[in-house]
């Protein structure tokens, strides 16, 4: 391989385990702020970065619970996926690239940015619910609003790992018949 293409694919690890760092950082952000709240209500004025859900603790404490709970499943789902494609850096050999591993990993990856989109889909109607119920949650729709990109990734990357299962089989034949 080139040296251009080296030097990507080096800047995409390195691009990866930032925003794998990032995820992890601010999952346990919102699981400190959340387990704070508990014993801080004071903290539901700004849970995290802005997010005043003070009105949803005092009211509904169930909600409350309901609302952060998937703003956190959400956080921690991203981070794993993130988690899965510096995995495939790690383990990714580009003299023989079509490998069971990495296949699995793709494979994996398309399954969790399609749970990612449905969690979304779970989270986004949950707080439909509670705005028409009179609660001001509409400025906690930024932790899930990226759904219909979560589903275009599943697909695109699930088509990709399909393909990669192909790769595997056809490198096998040529290894066969050498």
């Amino acid at each position: 391989m080139s040296k251009k293409n080296d030097l990507i694919l080096q800047v995409l690890n390195v691009v990866s385990w930032i925003i794998f760092i990032g995820l992890c950082v601010k999952s346990g952000a919102l699981i400190f702020n959340f387990v704070f709240t508990l014993f801080k209500p004071i903290a539901t004025h700004n849970v995290y970065k802005g997010l005043d859900l003070s009105d949803l603790y005092k009211n509904q404490f169930n909600h409350y619970v309901g609302v952060m709970s998937f703003a956190i499943a959400i956080s921690l789902l991203k981070a794993y996926l993130f988690y899965l494609v510096v995995k495939i850096f790690e383990k990714l050999n580009l003299v023989k690239p079509f490998c069971n591993e990495i296949a699995k990993l793709i494979e994996k990856i398309s399954y969790e940015a399609f749970s990612i989109a449905i969690v979304s889909v779970v989270a986004h109607e949950y707080t439909k619910r509670l705005m028409e119920s009179g609660y001001q949650v509409s400025h906690i729709e930024e932790y899930w609003d990226d759904i219909s990109a979560f589903l275009m990734m599943a697909a695109i990357v699930f088509v990709i790992s399909q393909i990669f299962k192909k790769g595997i089989e056809i490198q096998n034949e040529n290894d066969l018949t050498v």
